[in-house]
């Protein structure tokens, strides 16, 4: 069994959505020990900005389009070899970051992941971990500013078919913002319940991928 584990955040030292991921993943390998994991860290290596462009776009030269094919090819590999997948993902200015993006588009130009594609990808269990640094739950002030959550689930869920479970963590800025220092209770709240649920969906996915198996 393989779980691949998906980080993008541009931080390695305090970061949440790492921390969160670190949870899921520690509750998978405690249930599959021998499992290899596969890992992607866009933050720490982001891939080309231009690839997505050099591959659909008219302006690359065809070398430049091999090359992107190639990259499109070996990312989807990488989500074809697992059976369990962990993407942590923060919310970078209100949206999807950029870097994930990128990886989405290259992913979606593989003829096997892409839309109308067989979705080989169906079924499998997946953790997106989503860490947000403010509120964006109903009745706060910025209700409906998170637009990269839906996205994502609409991606890894209905494009690609996996058995999705969100995790979410918010406020995770107020221990360093003074005007969330009030909030301060509630992300620690968040933080907490979010690694809850991390261990619980870790253990799960690891036991559905086994029984698919």
């Amino acid at each position: 069994m393989t779980l691949f584990r998906l980080d993008a955040s541009v931080r390695t030292d305090g970061s949440f959505s790492r921390q969160v991921a670190d949870t899921v993943q520690a509750a998978w390998q405690a249930e599959r020990p021998d499992a290899s994991v596969i890992r992607r860290d866009l933050g720490a290596q982001p891939l080309p900005a231009r690839a997505w462009m050099s591959l659909v776009g008219g302006a690359s030269t065809p070398a430049e389009r091999d090359d992107a094919r190639a990259l499109a090819a070996s990312l989807a590999d990488e989500l074809l070899e697992a059976d369990s997948y962990l993407f942590a993902v923060p919310l970078y200015n209100y949206g999807v970051p950029q870097h994930v993006k990128t990886w989405l588009d290259l992913l979606i130009a593989d003829p096997r992941l892409g839309p109308g594609g067989e979705q080989p990808l169906t079924g499998r269990p997946a953790v997106l971990v989503v860490v947000r640094g403010g509120g964006y739950g109903p009745g706060t002030p910025r209700e409906g500013w998170d637009h990269a959550t839906p996205y994502l689930k609409r991606i890894f869920a209905d494009v690609f078919g996996l058995d999705l479970e969100v995790v979410a963590a918010e406020l995770t800025l107020a221990p360093v913002v003074p005007a969330m220092e009030e909030l301060r209770g509630l992300a620690e709240q968040s933080l907490r319940e979010a690694h809850e649920a991390a261990r619980a969906h870790g253990q799960a996915i690891a036991t559905r991928a086994a029984a698919s198996v």
